[in-house]
């Protein structure tokens, strides 16, 4: 099919997607045409993010399961299976698929462990934690885009990831300690409140700094924590103060 072909596509179901009624009883087999589309183009994805690096069997299913274009605006829904960051409205983006790989096979998951997120955003990447693990617990400060989530998430059938809207800066501690913490936003520096709930033998990954930002893996071992810095990445500044309520 043709680039144009595609666009038309994806642009006729952006119009209809919410009228799920209608497509139903009017047009099952441009639903169907759309849905094989968009497979397509996610096994193509997971493909690019195979070429760069990314290995772990659970993660790639995870990447090839979640549908990446539920979770960005509808006129970005053809882009959606590209390897880059989208706007989400409100200032915010949602990361590249190879990122939330990246960071999702960092976290090394299974399926026993808790993770906290912080920065839930479009619920993305939450959904793909979601795909390793059936407690997930997810921060975002912004009331708009948790409602969206709370609402999305349970809907494409992520009924176990608990969403809060709160402070990412206070992390979620009648819940600690967890096995991981994934940051989807970039503090200055790293939030001691978030190490300190860190189980041992966790792992926090977190990207640091402001122009010039790293990701960072924290390591909480019985003896202290172990740190090491990873890839340069660009991430919206974490936002609210370790203070704030």
């Amino acid at each position: 099919m043709s680039w144009l072909g595609i666009v038309m596509l994806c642009t006729s179901f952006a119009f209809t997607e919410g009228a799920e009624a209608d497509q139903n009883t009017t047009q099952p087999d441009r639903k169907l045409e759309i849905t094989e589309l968009f497979a397509r183009q996610r096994a193509r994805m997971v493909d690019q993010l195979k070429a760069r690096g990314i290995r772990d069997p659970g993660v790639l299913h995870a990447m090839l399961s979640v549908p990446r274009h539920k979770f960005v605006p509808l006129p970005y829904q053809r882009l959606a299976y590209e390897v880059r960051p989208l706007p989400i409205g409100l200032d915010q983006t949602i990361s590249s698929p190879y990122i939330v790989a990246y960071m999702t096979e960092i976290a090394d998951l299974t399926p026993d462990e808790k993770v906290l997120e912080i920065g839930t955003g479009s619920g993305y990447q939450a959904a793909v934690l979601a795909e390793m693990t059936d407690s997930v617990y997810s921060i975002e400060i912004l009331p708009e885009l948790a409602e969206q989530s709370r609402a999305l998430l349970p809907r494409l059938g992520y009924e176990t990831v608990q969403v809060r809207t709160g402070n990412g800066y206070l992390g979620w501690p009648e819940e600690a300690p967890f096995d991981a913490i994934v940051v989807t936003a970039a503090p200055d520096e790293i939030p001691q409140v978030l190490v300190d709930q860190l189980a041992v033998g966790g792992l926090m990954v977190i990207p640091v700094g402001t122009d010039h930002q790293e990701m960072v893996v924290l390591t909480r071992t019985p003896s202290g924590i172990v740190e090491k810095r990873t890839l340069r990445v660009r991430f919206v500044p974490m936002t609210g103060k370790p203070e704030e309520p």
